[in-house]
């Protein structure tokens, strides 16, 4: 089973991919830790990321989705347009379930402020949302919710698939 854990930054993507893992016993993809220095230097400097920044990027991570195609993953990743989702489905044969995780800006906003040694300034968050294109093919939760009832529910839902 392939599954992409997508949404702006700030929305629990990590903390939802981590659980998932555990509960199927699926490898971890971080989608940060594919990041060039450059664009990481980037986002530390309140630029945000275009396209031309993301598809090497995207092109990485599609390898990566391909070498654990046979065994299954937890894929990571803000993935915030249809063409990048593409991407990063295009050398798999597999389906991915996408789980979208949404939330208010005001309360994403807050989670941002108060994490810390993220690269990821809150002062981006707004061209996330900008940039983000919600997936129709999705698994769509509500960030409200806390994260271990979100587990939950994906959990449900994969069972029932």
């Amino acid at each position: 089973m392939l599954i992409l854990v997508m949404g702006v930054s700030g929305c629990g993507k990590s903390t939802v991919a981590h659980q998932l893992c555990e509960a199927l016993n699926l490898p971890f993809i971080e989608a940060d830790d594919f990041h060039p220095e450059a664009n990481l230097l980037k986002m530390e400097n309140g630029q945000p990321l275009n396209d031309n920044d993301r598809e090497p990027w995207l092109q990485n991570l599609a390898l990566e989705l391909k070498k654990e195609e046979a065994k299954g993953a937890v894929l990571a990743c803000s993935a915030l347009k249809e063409k990048y989702r593409k991407t990063l489905i295009s050398l798999i044969s597999k389906p991915m379930q996408i789980i979208f995780l949404e939330g208010s800006f005001k309360l994403i906003k807050n989670r941002i402020d108060q994490r810390a040694g993220h690269f990821m300034p809150s002062q981006l968050l707004q061209s996330q949302f900008d940039t983000l294109e919600v997936p129709k093919d999705a698994w769509t939760f509500d960030i409200q919710n806390n994260l271990k009832t979100i587990h939950l529910h994906i959990l449900e839902k994969i069972q029932n698939s």
